[in-house]
């Protein structure tokens, strides 16, 4: 299997999707947009588009939005798997003419979303804690499939033919949370869903455990 990972910032990786990709024998490549690296020529089997502090309404600063945009439109028009990952899932939404723009609030730390809908990758009614780290959201895109939801985010997750946007981060491992709050510490405010340094880092083996069940379920489903 080949996979190609669209990364955004150095210190947003695949955090533990590397080791599901491994077990799988799975040729990784990369595309890094803040090494200013041209798009490849679409010969992969899943896509991985990663997170990154930047808005993609920011074309302004980081030109590269806008091609990867219509570079992320011709591939799920094509059918090909593409998983979207917080700005990943945000660029998926806007590349499928969806509009991205200020959550009423940010949302930081360890939550709750829920299934909706009959997809397998989230069951109706069913909680799954995750990570989020993220101030913007999106509308759904016509056509998309609405499969989580949250208290404070509605359109947390959607499914659009064989691309799937997860507003939140099912590959979270401790050093890749550590990593978000070294470099975007000071988004770290007192908010009614902004947990705090400490809340964030003193998460037990066992929800990571959760977290990454949920990431091979969904990973499994994309590439069956």
């Amino acid at each position: 299997m080949k996979v190609r990972v669209f990364q955004h910032v150095p210190f947003e990786g695949l955090g533990a999707m590397q080791g599901w990709l491994a077990e799988r024998g799975a040729t990784i490549q990369y595309t890094r947009f803040f090494d200013n690296e041209p798009l490849p020529d679409g010969d992969h089997d899943l896509l991985i588009v990663m997170g990154g502090p930047m808005s993609v309404n920011d074309e302004g600063a980081y030109p590269w939005l806008a091609d990867e945009k219509r570079y992320l439109a011709r591939a799920i028009q094509q059918g090909s798997p593409v998983l979207g990952v917080c700005l990943g899932a945000q660029l998926i939404a806007s590349a499928l003419g969806a509009r991205v723009y200020k959550n009423a609030e940010p949302e930081i730390g360890w939550f709750n979303v829920q299934g909706v809908g009959a997809n397998p990758m989230f069951q109706q009614g069913t909680s799954y804690r995750v990570f989020q780290w993220h101030g913007e959201t999106f509308d759904l895109p016509s056509g998309a499939e609405w499969i989580a939801t949250s208290e404070v985010c509605r359109n947390q997750a959607f499914a659009y033919g064989r691309a799937v946007a997860l507003q939140f981060h099912l590959e979270a491992t401790p050093e890749s949370a550590k990593a978000l709050v070294e470099h975007c510490r000071a988004e770290l405010v007192a908010k009614p869903y902004v947990q705090s340094e400490a809340e964030l880092l003193a998460v037990p083996a066992s929800e990571y455990a959760a977290l990454h069940e949920t990431m091979r379920r969904v990973l499994a489903h994309m590439v069956t």
